[in-house]
């Protein structure tokens, strides 16, 4: 049976005729049929563990526009699924798919990269408090005033750059919303992007939502260095802009201040933009973190992007924000207004207390991480990994090809379900899967217990082939 659509016109109303009782309607006389919330993406193949059913699956054959299926079956009858031509390479997340899977299995989660330890108390605190003291309305769009300045003041201690609290800082809902921004507000269609891989799997998505064209120079290991005459070849006068994640995920890598530098010159030599992640700056083991910002004409070019859930193990709070001179702020707050306008205010007050905790704060942490790393790094190593440096983040990548299985993915699939340990395949990362097929990223983001447990699960379990 053909849906019936009945419409009443109306009159476009003005600010002055518009009435309650002046509606216009739309009916049907069927239900639409929503998609399984528990399916997302398409047919298109994306780089993860598994496939969803083709779009057009048992479709109906269609005469007219009427179904020639009875009416038992139409019922049954799920709709196509829908999603925008620059969206539909991507499927739900390798993180959401890894961590299900860590749950139906009861595999220990050393992939997606979340603390299962709680923050500091003096800053939840402080989040209580705020709710208490009544800071629960809407923020100013581009942050709270204190907590701007925290951020200016943490940067300055960090960088030496002074840069104005009200117009050249914008807070977001966490590190991913500030890079959605950053793409949205100052990419073009057409653009071309460099990117770095394997790279954090929003940097793509977003990139594809503001229509960029994307160039990538791939990290090799052992050490992930830059490839300088490929990149020199890359940047041309038709790049706008360089994303760079620095310390890097998922291989640790730091960013030496040679190939900093090199890019530096570069992108003022051919008038182009950075893009800079540095999530985890205050995760720096064994190399002190250089912000691109700080380097010589660099600032007038740079959006610097943080959160303060890498730092504090407060993921969840989903506070970030973006660094830029004004001219480059404009357009980051022209996409954030209208991505989430304001960021939740009584965490941005608990997030300014955190980011003045004394300099003692910061070298527990990185103590308390270092002796994480270590555990994690033995214990792969003893099993039979090939574990590469890593001298930032809490990540580690390894090579699993010693035990024998095709791929990345297959190695999860078996690690989750045989061994009951979860890590990441890293061809999910890289615009040619190919490049990381060999490799896997786990975490040592979890507390010590739950570290060794892991480890001893791959030692009675995984063997080499």
């Amino acid at each position: 049976m053909r849906s019936q659509c009945i419409w009443t016109p109306c009159k476009v109303l003005t600010p002055m005729s518009f009435k309650p009782s002046t509606l216009f309607t739309f009916s049907f006389s069927k239900q639409l049929l929503l998609p399984d919330k528990s399916i997302a993406g398409t047919s298109s193949t994306r780089r993860g563990i598994s496939s969803y059913p083709p779009l057009m699956a048992s479709s109906p054959s269609l005469k007219d526009g009427v179904s020639t299926q009875n009416e038992s079956t139409q019922k049954t009858q799920q709709p196509l699924q829908q999603v925008a031509k620059r969206l539909e390479k991507f499927k739900t997340t390798i993180f959401t798919q890894m961590s299900s899977l860590a749950i139906k299995h009861g595999a220990i989660n050393l992939g997606q990269g979340f603390p299962n330890f709680d923050g500091p108390e003096f800053v939840k605190e402080a989040a209580i408090q705020a709710i208490k003291d009544g800071k629960n309305q809407y923020a100013r769009g581009y942050g709270v005033p204190d907590f701007s300045s925290a951020i200016a003041q943490r940067f300055k201690k960090d960088t030496g750059l002074v840069v104005d609290p009200d117009k050249e800082i914008t807070v977001t809902s966490g590190c991913t919303e500030a890079i959605a921004a950053t793409m949205l507000g100052l990419i073009n269609p057409g653009d071309e992007v460099i990117l770095f891989a394997p790279f954090y799997d929003s940097y793509e998505a977003t990139l594809s939502m503001a229509g960029a064209k994307i160039k990538c120079i791939t990290l090799r290991p052992p050490d992930f260095a830059v490839p300088i005459d490929e990149l020199k070849s890359a940047i041309t006068r038709d790049t706008r802009a360089v994303l760079i994640n620095t310390p890097h995920n998922p291989t640790g890598k730091m960013f030496s201040r040679e190939e900093l530098s090199t890019i530096a010159s570069l992108c003022i030599e051919n008038d182009v933009l950075v893009f800079t992640d540095e999530v985890y700056d205050k995760l720096a083991f064994e190399l002190d973190h250089i912000s691109m910002a700080s380097l010589p004409g660099m600032y007038e070019r740079t959006v610097t992007l943080n959160s303060l859930g890498k730092t504090f193990s407060l993921t969840g709070w989903k506070i970030g924000w973006a660094i830029a001179p004004p001219h480059l702020t404009w357009g980051v707050r022209q996409a954030h207004s209208f991505l989430t306008f304001a960021t939740s205010t009584p965490m941005q007050w608990a997030a300014a207390v955190a980011l003045r905790a004394p300099e003692s704060y910061y070298v527990e942490l990185k103590r308390d991480y270092m002796a994480k790393k270590e555990i994690l790094v033995e214990g792969l190593e003893a099993v039979g990994f090939k574990v590469f440096p890593s001298s930032g983040t809490y990540f580690v990548v390894v090579d699993h090809t010693p035990f024998g299985l095709e791929n990345d993915i297959a190695f999860c699939e078996y690690l989750i379900k045989e061994v009951g340990v979860v890590a990441i395949p890293t061809s999910v990362f890289y615009l040619n899967p190919e490049d990381g097929k060999n490799l896997v990223r786990f975490t040592f983001c979890k507390d010590e217990g739950t570290l060794r447990a892991a480890v001893d699960r791959m030692k009675e379990k995984l063997k080499r082939k």
